[in-house]
């Protein structure tokens, strides 16, 4: 077996045995990693809390056959708000458990760790209603399926001529009202995502919650868990806290 470092986040873990976890973690350098860390739920475990699911570590780990082993973990970020805000808790198992979903196992995604931990460090230090929404959207482009916004994915047309009026995300994102299906989309929302998705993402992170980011992230959840075919259950805890 052969010794690594790297930095991750921890996405979900699980237990292994009487004292065991397995932690599942989104890596700078290795994509999505398995790994066991041993005797973690003793009380004298070395690991103390430094590999509960949002935290942002540094690693030490011996590359195994089907599961490495950690036999180091330091904390890079504490982000307490995270795990101390309830609802700062659940937006950002909603971004975890999507980000497991997309991520591959052992194969590299430096932008997808970097995204992640540049949005947890946002929910850190902010309350915003579109925190989640707008890194769903960015998780979709990542992952090839990024919304056409400015014409009609169906038919080309585009306006004036032809208002954009809903959205589906199978055919590609905004549609005329000719080929509408899918959703309804008001020109709030349009412009909005447009922001979001054209490098004014920090404009749109400090509206406020209104009908309109109601709408965007209405949207997101939807076209995600359309890409994904999958239901994210910690997304629709999120919206009953």
């Amino acid at each position: 077996m052969s010794l690594y470092r790297d930095r991750g986040v921890v996405l979900r873990t699980y237990k292994l045995g009487e004292a065991d976890r397995i932690v599942v973690l989104i890596t700078s350098g290795h994509g999505k990693v398995r790994a066991v860390a041993k005797g973690i739920r003793r009380t004298k475990s070395r690991f103390g809390g430094r590999l509960e699911p949002l935290s942002h570590v540094e690693l030490l780990l011996y590359e195994g056959r089907e599961l490495d082993i950690v036999t180091q973990a330091e904390m890079i970020e504490p982000w307490r708000l995270l795990h101390e805000d309830l609802s700062r808790l659940a937006q950002g198992m909603a971004m975890v458990e999507a980000t497991e979903q997309v991520a591959q196992e052992r194969e590299p995604s430096g932008p997808l760790y970097r995204m992640l931990v540049g949005a947890l460090r946002t929910l850190a230090g902010r309350s915003s209603p579109l925190v989640v929404a707008a890194f769903y959207w960015k998780l979709l482009s990542l992952d090839g399926a990024g919304p056409v916004l400015t014409s009609c994915a169906s038919c080309g047309s585009s306006p004036p001529a032809a208002p954009l009026v809903a959205f589906d995300i199978a055919e590609g994102g905004t549609l005329c009202r000719t080929c509408r299906r899918g959703q309804p989309l008001s020109p709030a929302a349009l412009e909005l995502l447009g922001w979001i998705l054209g490098g004014q993402l920090a404009r749109a992170l400090q509206m406020p919650a209104s009908a309109t980011t109601g709408e965007v992230s209405n949207l997101a959840t939807i076209s995600l868990e359309q890409h994904l075919e999958k239901r994210l259950r910690a997304l629709h805890t999120l919206e009953h806290t």
